[in-house]
């Protein structure tokens, strides 16, 4: 991706170095832990919970890798700004940017203290994106989905939720938590992720419309989608897989929905939600 000497994102905060405070105590909102569960890896919502911040100003000095991954991904949410901006201007929308916290080993936010191993994820209660950097190298290394867009799709797909957070769809799906059964409150948190994954599509067809993809990079964003399924790592962690446990989808439909919103570039073709499971 083109990325470098261009504008980066005024709404990344970095808390990298600072403490996140102990894990605990309930997060006050029992509905606000679904959010949680809008991880990229689905990761487990109940080490999500934390009681006051016990956050200290150290400084940070980061390795130059590392600091070009942060340049990196404050430049990729810019351009999510631009983009989405333009989309909700388009729908007659204001579109309301989030704040993008880069931390290491844990971080407070509205939803709780999480740690590195939940992965990225996306806080409502803040409308922000948390993001430990050392997730770049895990990418690479333990789900075998190298390459600089592979961390730009985890950065637009995140956006995605937020998406969903302004237009309303995520409160819908949180509405119905204890209102159906499980297996099928899991049908509708999978639909909600294929359709971050479609929005996050949606951001690289305006990329592209940009001129700042390069060759490759759209294999390396469907590599990540593939490589984040819901069947793959299961195999992985467990050697099966259990289809009615699935929370983000297979990586067949990660793949579909990422590239469908690639196509379209437009919010019409990303209602999940009306189609059959076979049709997913």
């Amino acid at each position: 991706m083109k990325w470098k000497g261009r504008k980066s994102s005024s709404n990344v905060e970095d808390r990298r170095g600072m403490s996140g405070g102990m894990i605990g105590g309930g997060i006050g909102g029992v509905g606000l832990i679904i959010y949680l569960i809008f991880t990229l890896l689905g990761g487990d919502p109940s080490i999500l919970t934390g009681n006051t911040p016990n956050q200290q100003n150290n400084t940070y000095t980061g390795t130059t890798e590392e600091q070009e991954v942060a340049d990196f991904v404050s430049v990729v949410l810019a351009d999510t700004e631009v983009v989405w901006n333009e989309v909700f201007n388009e729908y007659g929308m204001d579109y309301e940017e989030p704040t993008l916290v880069l931390f290491t080993n844990s971080v407070q936010s509205a939803c709780g203290v999480a740690g590195s191993s939940t992965g990225p994820f996306y806080c409502p209660g803040d409308q922000s994106l948390y993001i430990d950097l050392s997730f770049y190298d895990e990418l690479s290394e333990k789900f075998q989905a190298p390459g600089d867009f592979a961390m730009a799709y985890v950065v637009a797909h995140e956006v995605g939720h937020h998406v969903q957070y302004l237009l309303g769809t995520s409160k819908q799906v949180q509405d119905l938590r204890g209102k159906v059964a499980e297996t099928e409150y899991n049908r509708y948190l999978k639909r909600l992720e294929l359709q971050a994954d479609y929005y996050a599509g949606v951001w690289a067809h305006y990329v592209q419309d940009m001129d700042y993809l390069e060759e490759g990079d759209i294999e390396e964003a469907l590599n990540a989608a593939s490589a984040v399924g819901d069947d793959r790592i299961q195999e992985a962690a467990q050697g099966y897989v259990v289809p009615d446990s699935f929370t983000h989808g297979t990586s067949d439909q990660r793949i579909r929905w990422f590239y469908k919103g690639f196509e379209a570039g437009d919010l019409e073709n990303g209602d999940t939600f009306k189609l059959s499971e076979n049709e997913l």
